[in-house]
């Protein structure tokens, strides 16, 4: 279907920050898969780990146990807020999740929701993202969220009793990298402590170390209720993750929600791979080094009009039409990026890149700029 406006390309093979394409052309790439391949294309402990569990056991769905999923949900909540995890296939069904959840826990509760947040294709996560140009082709969306500008006050304000839930991203990264100030942040815990609502933070792109910290919760100060993460966690494979705190651990019963092929064995196999490589303190430092260079070199390019991110997680915005300079960086520079609207461009480069990956990166830009 016609759904993808896809890049007239074919890669071909991938290996660290390189990808391959079809006729035999090497690209630099920095957006990894959206946020996906944060540990590299074919990181060789994650292909050793998932060619090892196909040759043991590929599947044999929720209705058994099985060790690789266990011990991923042990860690996963050890590393996070302790309590249980749900897992999916993406982030849009671990968003999903958290809706159910959320709902159950505060039966017919309303969700706060932010403008300029993304949440997924799915109804509930659809009509959690106030997006008019995604939501209006698919109305009638799902009742019951609320949406509230990027401001504490307002925020706080749409709290109430009849609050299930405030549901946000820390880095809001589909509308721009658009970093939520601390003040909102602590704002919307304040609000759902007063109220007894859960806040929920959407990491399916800030999290497996994205921003230099392996959540991205943990360099605010603010401890959410329970958080979402996808794209990275399973190494380049589909696996999305519900992670609660204690409060919500115990929400769901048995029949209340469910999928087929979640938490099975190969996906589960290849998540703990990639924890294995981006869950690194050596890692995560360089990841804050390695975005500084990254933003201090953008500020320097002409046409370069304003840049913001943190960690590896930055976007600049430009004086010229970025989709343009999106294709003419594939076609002329063979450095892969992207547009998240007509003057931003967004940088989202395997986390085990060096200096002179950025370098490369940037020089490549500059022609297209001047």
């Amino acid at each position: 279907m016609n759904n993808y406006a896809r890049f007239p390309v074919e890669f071909v093979r991938g290996e660290g920050a390189r990808l391959w394409d079809s006729d035999g052309d090497e690209y630099l790439d920095f957006l990894a898969g959206i946020s996906v391949c944060n540990a590299g294309h074919c990181h060789p402990h994650v292909v050793a780990a998932v060619e090892a569990q196909v040759r043991a056991l590929m599947h044999v769905s929720n209705l058994y146990f099985n060790r690789p999923m266990v011990g991923l949900a042990e860690r996963l909540s050890a590393r996070s807020l302790g309590g249980r995890v749900y897992f999916a296939n993406s982030g849009a069904e671990a968003n999903e999740a958290a809706l159910k959840v959320v709902r159950k826990a505060r039966p017919r509760g309303e969700i706060v929701v932010l403008h300029g947040g993304f949440h997924g294709r799915t109804y509930g996560a659809l009509s959690a993202t106030f997006q008019e140009s995604k939501q209006a082709p698919f109305a009638p969306l799902v009742p019951g969220f609320v949406p509230v500008p990027r401001d504490a006050a307002a925020l706080d304000a749409a709290v109430g009793e009849r609050t299930a839930a405030v549901l946000l991203e820390p880095i809001q990264g589909e509308t721009g990298v658009n970093l939520l100030p601390d003040e909102l942040l602590r704002a919307a815990r304040a609000a759902c402590d007063r109220t007894g609502a859960a806040l929920v933070f959407d990491e399916v792109q800030t999290g497996m170390g994205r921003t230099g910290t392996l959540w991205a919760y943990e360099s605010t100060g603010v401890v959410p209720d329970a958080i979402t993460v996808a794209k990275a966690l399973g190494g380049g494979l589909p696996i999305g993750a519900l992670i609660t705190g204690e409060r919500l651990g115990d929400v769901l019963a048995p029949g209340d929600h469910g999928s087929t092929f979640a938490g099975g064995p190969v996906i589960a196999a290849a998540a703990h791979a990639a924890l294995d490589v981006l869950d690194d303190p050596a890692l995560l430092e360089r990841v804050r080094e390695l975005g500084s260079r990254l933003t201090e070199s953008l500020r320097e390019l002409p046409g370069v009009v304003a840049v913001r991110g943190r960690g590896l997680m930055v976007a600049a915005d430009v004086d010229r039409s970025a989709p343009e300079v999106v294709g003419r960086a594939l076609r002329e520079q063979r450095l892969v990026i992207n547009a998240t609207g007509p003057r931003t461009l967004r940088f989202l480069p395997p986390l085990v890149i060096d200096e002179s990956h950025v370098d490369d990166a940037v020089g490549r830009l500059a022609p297209l700029l001047s």
